[in-house]
Formats: C-alpha cells, structure tokens, sequence
C-alpha cells in the first residue's frame, strides 16, 4: 500500500494564511536571490532583511550552505541533487508564506528548471525573481569565500560557471536584475528595497 493512501492533511483546520497575514500586517512573498557564488546573494539577502526588520516587517532568511550544513547536508551537486536541493528549500518557503512571513532566499539556482520548479511550488503569485548579476571573472576576483580558487586548483568539482553551467534568466523573466559590477551595494539594496515594499505592503 503507498505511504500517501495513510496520510489524512488537515489544511482545511487550520488557522488560514489571510488570518496570519492580517495579525502581521504584511503580505507573504518569497524572494528568491540567485546568481554565481560571489555575485552578492547572501550580502544583498542579509542587508534586506535587515531593512524590512527595521521597517517593522517579519521575515526569514534562507541561505544556500546554512541549509546545506543542516536539512540539506546529506545532498552533493549532481542535477539530481541540485534538483532536491532546490525542492526542498521551496517547500520550506511554502511553509514560512502559509505562516506569514517573508521569505528571502539565496541560492546560486544555476538553470532555468530549476527557478520554474522553485517558483511552481512557492506559487508565481508569491515569487520575486531576482537575478544578482556578476561575470564569473568578477566573481573569481572577489572570491570570498576561496572557492574560486580552489575550484582553480581541482579541489572543487561540477563547479558552477566553469564544470556546470550557470543560465541568466531571459529578458523580462526575472522580477529584477540587479548588476552588481555596475551598482553599489547600497544603490542595489535600494532597488531591491523598493521593490518588495511593494509587494508586501499590507492593505
């Protein structure tokens, strides 16, 4: 017999999303950051919540290696791994949108599959799409975290943007495209910013 034929959900009892929504006043979106690693993900990811901590909203961030030191710790970097990487963390999201909250997430989200299959459980109605843009020479500059240089070295395999191909969205399929060679940290924050304000705000 499947396992699912002794599952009986209970979403109908439950406290509904509008209801939590109205106790916060904020609308529940997911903003889901991807590009190479060291496009500025994590540093833009951490300085919006921040904001909308300040600007009184309730959040909660997602970052790609604090997820994959704990609930996604035993996946690697296959497509297949990729894959339920990125499941996993979009039904996590669903969870944090039915409760309320806004979600950020920061993921490097390499192929367009990937984006479709995160924004199709999250629902495109609570999906911002934000391509933090950067060359991988750039990135390879930056290198903050030394992974550049150890992708350089063979110490790192299916490395994205040199062994494993990175796919920048398509013109108009991203919510927002912030280039981060061209854009001061702070000049990106504030186009993110105002971005979602609008998408949150409560009326």
């Amino acid at each position: 017999m499947p396992a699912s034929e002794n599952l009986h959900p209970t979403f109908d009892r439950l406290l509904s999303r509008a209801e939590k929504e109205a106790r916060l006043r904020q609308r529940a979106r997911v903003i889901w950051l991807y590009g190479l690693s060291g496009s500025g993900k994590s540093t833009l990811a951490n300085a919006l919540e921040r904001k909308l901590h300040a600007d009184k909203f309730t959040t909660h961030l997602l970052d790609g290696d604090n997820v994959r030191s704990g609930l996604n710790r035993d996946l690697g970097f296959s497509d297949a791994d990729r894959a339920e990487n990125i499941r996993r963390v979009a039904e996590v999201a669903k969870l944090f949108v039915e409760a309320g909250v806004v979600v950020i997430a920061a993921f490097i989200t390499p192929q367009r599959a990937l984006r479709e299959l995160a924004r199709g459980l999250v629902g495109a109605e609570d999906f911002l799409e934000v391509y933090v843009s950067a060359s991988f020479e750039e990135c390879a500059r930056r290198d903050p975290k030394g992974i550049y240089a150890k992708a350089g070295a063979g110490q790192v395999k299916q490395f994205t943007g040199r062994d494993s191909a990175f796919e920048p969205p398509a013109p108009g399929e991203a919510s927002l495209v912030l280039d981060t060679e061209a854009m001061t940290p702070g000049q990106s924050l504030e186009k993110l910013h105002a971005l979602v304000a609008s998408r949150i705000h409560f009326s």
